[in-house]
């Protein structure tokens, strides 16, 4: 048994400790693979710290192996993070389940909710097209599409939930594509706090906050429960180094310089930038001194904050509609190995015996893609490359700025 389990670790927290450990107590035989973001992550924010050390929380968390999502479907909106993370699995070929924490926790009332997301009878769409003519964004008009359509106690609250949103997306691309991946659940409803009331439990957003807005290596003596110690321990010797934490702020200067430099037309070119958004980000961009006033300024109904930063995102590195419409088409490209245990380096050997993906954990495995492959994979994994090379450039000491860190930075072995 091979336990998937698609994550961002931005930081590990108790809460993914628990859901690490509820594994090892209910499958102490199975094998647990992590799929996780890169130092980008889905809020279309940089990650608090680099992707081998959140990669190396992970293995002393209780994970067996990490591989990385590729950029182009880890700062994506749900449903494409969720497609680039089922497609990676099953690609593999060696994931039989997928393990995720919903508010939820309940496979019975989720299982319903994705399957009528999946067939999108006439009566839905009419629901949903009507919610979308009335401003509203994709997200919020599907659900509002569901809880007028589907007769199910307790909808409304379980579409709030951000994890049952991301369960159903797994859901619902398990059933279109008929992946042999069979899907489990954990509740976490109540587990963590959104501060720091409820001091051993904290949400990952909690913790970012407090690192990015007070002294960071204080804020660790003064909540010692926080995190795992050896999360903190990681962390903390990240900061040491002078590589982290990375504020979400980080690129604000080079995002406002990039879009004064553009011109509406090059705008338009964008991922997810249509119905004149470009216009009104142009204006924004010259008439407004940072990204938060910026993003206020562009907020709509149809774009929240979260997509804003996502598209500012694509704009600082030039992702447009036809490198994503290429990317979508044929999916993750290769592996790329982060970190692997003794048990790990086992499934990894599984791995390559049974896979068609090129498995990347070497310098030189990295050239030989992006240089001599020309074609999606190798522009998929030279944008990963370029991501940790801006990534880098965010550290807070000067002498932690290096780049290509990609082709001299092995996997971590514990």
């Amino acid at each position: 048994m091979v336990i998937g389990i698609a994550t961002e670790f931005n930081p590990f927290h108790n809460g993914h400790l628990f859901l690490l450990q509820t594994v090892r107590e209910k499958y102490p035989d199975a094998s647990c693979v992590c799929v996780m973001s890169g130092n980008f992550v889905q809020r279309g924010q940089p990650a608090i710290c680099d992707k081998w050390a959140r990669a190396e929380m992970a293995l002393r968390g209780g994970a067996d192996l990490v591989i990385e999502l590729p950029f182009c479907f880890a700062v994506r909106s749900a449903s494409y993070f969720a497609a680039g993370v089922l497609e990676l699995m099953n690609r593999l070929e060696v994931v039989t389940h997928l393990l995720f924490g919903s508010e939820c926790g309940q496979m019975e009332l989720l299982k319903p909710i994705a399957s009528e997301l999946s067939q999108e009878t006439s009566a839905f769409k009419s629901y949903l097209r009507h919610y979308l003519s009335s401003g509203l964004n994709f997200p919020s008009a599907r659900a509002r599409a569901l809880q007028d359509y589907l007769d199910t106690p307790d909808l409304k609250e379980i579409l709030q939930g951000p994890n049952n949103i991301l369960a159903l997306e797994y859901l619902r691309i398990l059933q279109e594509k008929n992946l042999p991946i069979v899907p489990m659940t954990i509740p976490i409803k109540n587990y963590l706090s959104s501060g720091f009331e409820n001091k051993p439990y904290p949400t990952a957003s909690a913790i970012r906050n407090e690192l990015t807005s007070s002294s960071p290596l204080k804020y660790f003596s003064q909540n010692p429960l926080s995190m795992p110690l050896f999360s903190s321990g990681i962390i903390q010797r990240e900061i040491t180094l002078g590589r982290a934490p990375v504020p979400p702020h980080a690129f604000e200067q080079a995002i406002m310089i990039k879009l004064r430099s553009l011109k509406p037309a090059e705008l338009a070119k964008i991922n997810d930038i249509n119905e004149g958004l470009e216009h009104r980000i142009i204006k924004a961009a010259h008439s407004r001194g940072n990204l938060d006033t910026l993003r206020k300024k562009i907020k709509s109904k149809r774009y929240n904050m979260t997509k804003i930063n996502r598209v500012l995102l694509y704009v600082l590195f030039s992702l447009s509609k036809e490198q994503i419409k290429i990317f979508d088409q044929i999916g993750p490209g290769y592996i790329r190995v982060l970190a692997f245990s003794p048990k790990g380096q086992k499934v990894l050997r599984n791995i390559k015996n049974c896979t068609r993906l090129p498995v990347i954990s070497r310098g030189q495995d990295i050239k030989n893609l992006t240089r001599y492959d020309d074609g999606p994979a190798g522009q998929m994994l030279a944008l990963d490359v370029r991501a940790s090379d801006y990534y880098a450039l965010a550290a807070p000491r000067p002498e932690a700025r290096s780049g290509r860190r990609d082709y001299h930075t092995a996997p971590v072995q514990i």
